[in-house]
């Protein structure tokens, strides 16, 4: 099987300072890491290749710094490693992202055959947005299987392949077929330490750098920022609110007339909800 893993470097959450002034993000100094939903997905890619068999892609669109990402990739034990990086991807939105990375995606069914399964994180740290999973999938009419909690079983025979998922209502049970994209959940795995011989394998390995052009990508007015509808007005840091947490005493007091002041001193702050649920109730 041939399994492509988009992965995205970015900035350690711990660390991300708001510009006061510009209010803006500011990443000098910050230090950079692999989306930690995408590590997830690699780890799961690992697993699939390793009881099936086959190979591991790893593929990431960024800076030239981004290589370090995927040097970190090839340690956990993919087998290549794909850069797209070009100073026309820019600004990208999730609309031009997913755009790029698709047909960097089909370039590399091109050159090493055609991936039977795409895995991203279910969505990265620093947009939070989960769309470019989807929008991969879209561009490429891949089946796509989103908030995936776990892969019970992979027919490479008939190409069918059975999943869990996350829902609201609680966990679904999917059938689907090859090829197709899953966006994996966090914890659904234990991401593994790279062994020492991937250790030495990743510092020899070449990264492959591929630009708009050797992806194949014709419309640069799809990239970067010419390609991005969404504007981000600002970015700021939520202030501290003027209203402070109430404290009840609970010395003395039973279970029960603890719930009961705890339910009467939610009721006093949100009237609104206490006349729903009285209004439910009386149905």
């Amino acid at each position: 099987m041939h399994i492509v893993v988009c992965i995205k470097q970015v900035p350690d959450s711990a660390q991300i300072r708001v510009h006061p002034v510009t209010n803006t993000i500011m990443r000098q100094g910050v230090p950079t890491i692999i989306n930690p939903y995408d590590l997830f997905a690699l780890e799961e890619a690992l697993q699939v290749r390793d009881r099936y068999g086959g190979e591991v892609t790893v593929l990431t669109m960024g800076p030239p710094m981004a290589e370090q990402a995927l040097r970190k990739a090839l340690t956990h034990g993919a087998d290549r490693a794909v850069l797209l990086t070009d100073r026309h991807f820019a600004g990208s939105d999730t609309l031009a992202t997913s755009y790029a990375l698709s047909h960097a995606v089909a370039k590399i069914g091109e050159s090493y055959g055609a991936p039977d399964i795409v895995f991203t994180g279910k969505q990265t740290i620093d947009g939070d947005t989960a769309q470019v999973g989807p929008g991969i999938a879209k561009r490429l009419n891949l089946q796509q299987l989103t908030y995936v909690t776990k892969i019970v079983s992979i027919d490479p025979t008939s190409r069918e392949l059975m999943v869990e998922r996350h829902a609201e209502s609680g966990t679904q049970m999917l059938k689907s077929t090859l090829p197709c994209l899953i966006t994996v959940l966090e914890g659904v795995n234990a991401i593994r330490r790279g062994s020492l011989d991937d250790a030495f394998r990743a510092a020899r390995s070449p990264v492959l750098k591929w630009g708009a052009a050797d992806a194949g990508i014709g419309e640069l007015t799809k990239c970067g920022l010419r390609g991005s509808p969404t504007v981000v007005k600002r970015v700021f840091a939520p202030g501290p609110r003027a209203e402070k947490a109430m404290q009840m005493d609970i010395n003395d007091k039973t279970l029960a007339e603890v719930a009961a002041d705890t339910v009467t001193a939610i009721f006093a702050r949100q009237p609104v909800l206490e006349r729903k649920l009285t209004s439910h109730g009386n149905r």
